[in-house]
């Protein structure tokens, strides 16, 4: 296995092993935009006092289910869940990857979904989700230059110095979306970074099942965060409002959050026990865990031990 390209060990959106990458019901409360500086998150580990409040009562918000037009890049495992689940939900979906339309296979398109080229797929949608790994960022970013400033952008990447090559100003302590959103130029939602492939394929329940999975949803803007949590929860997951992206390091790799599987009532004690001087080393030693077990492709280890590991090294 090359886990340089492993989802719980990066993100979602692209050719994955069944874990997260970084990539493709009841809701938090509402609340002001908060900061959106790049400094290091405090190394403490507990948010503010808002956080913590927003992190111990969700509330549910309503929910937008009008049909929206749709645009994914990446048909890895995150990007072809993504496609088949909001085409189920009645979206208007349209899927892009880099090889052009003739390569997506007849599977990721099921349920509707439309194959097109990487220009139709950020023309002319309500959303945009980026499932793709994060190195493949500064590709894309000339493309979102001209799109409406009302489009909103959802990233689900996640940052794997072995794949994606050191970057300075995470390896300091920026959370990884704050270094998405200055590259891209434009404020964006993070999302369906913390659940691994398979857990996000198989593991879809119905609204108030009583072990549902929750998916933390981190964004500055209020609008941008709603949506993603309404489209998280036509996936089949539990949106869980994760605060703003100063906050979004706490879901990821290394964080008790991340890829761990957890319910709507387990997602605010592991949210608030993310310590963020400890992330890069667990989410390493996870890497390295998975490199002793697998000698090649045909011995990964399964996504439970994934699931199981990734418990026993962040929480």
């Amino acid at each position: 296995m090359d886990v340089s390209r492993s989802r719980c060990l990066s993100s979602p959106g692209h050719r994955e092993a069944p874990w997260p990458t970084g990539s493709d019901g009841p809701f938090g409360k509402s609340r002001p935009v908060g900061p959106t500086s790049t400094d290091r998150p405090s190394l403490g580990g507990a948010p503010d006092a808002s956080a913590a409040a927003r992190l111990r009562h969700g509330t549910s918000i309503e929910t937008r289910r009008s049909s929206m037009k749709i645009g994914i890049l990446g048909v890895g495992h995150i990007g072809k869940t993504l496609t088949l689940r909001l085409s189920t939900a009645g979206h208007d979906v349209k899927v892009a990857n880099s090889r052009g339309p003739e390569t997506v296979d007849a599977d990721v398109l099921a349920s509707g979904g439309r194959a097109v080229t990487v220009a139709e797929a950020v023309a002319d949608v309500d959303v945009l989700i980026l499932s793709i790994p994060l190195n493949r960022l500064p590709e894309i970013a000339p493309l979102l230059a001209d799109m409406p400033a009302d489009t909103v952008v959802v990233d689900t990447s996640n940052y794997y110095p072995l794949r994606d090559s050191q970057i300075e100003a995470i390896d300091a302590g920026q959370a990884e979306s704050l270094w998405a959103t200055e590259l891209l130029g434009r404020p964006i939602a993070k999302a369906w970074n913390a659940i691994g492939s398979h857990s996000f394929a198989a593991k879809a329940e119905p609204a108030g099942s009583a072990d549902r999975i929750a998916i933390p949803v981190a964004a500055d803007s209020d609008r941008d965060r709603r949506l993603a949590m309404a489209l998280v929860e036509d996936t089949g997951f539990d949106a869980f409002d994760a605060g703003t992206l100063a906050d979004s390091w706490r879901q990821q790799p290394g964080a008790p959050s991340y890829c761990t599987d957890l319910t709507r009532e387990e997602m605010p004690g592991a949210l608030a026990a993310a310590e963020a001087e400890r992330l890069p080393k667990r989410r390493d030693l996870a890497v390295a865990a998975i490199q002793e077990r697998v000698g090649d492709s045909g011995t990964n280890p399964d996504a439970e031990y994934l699931v199981r590991l990734n418990r026993a090294l962040f929480t």
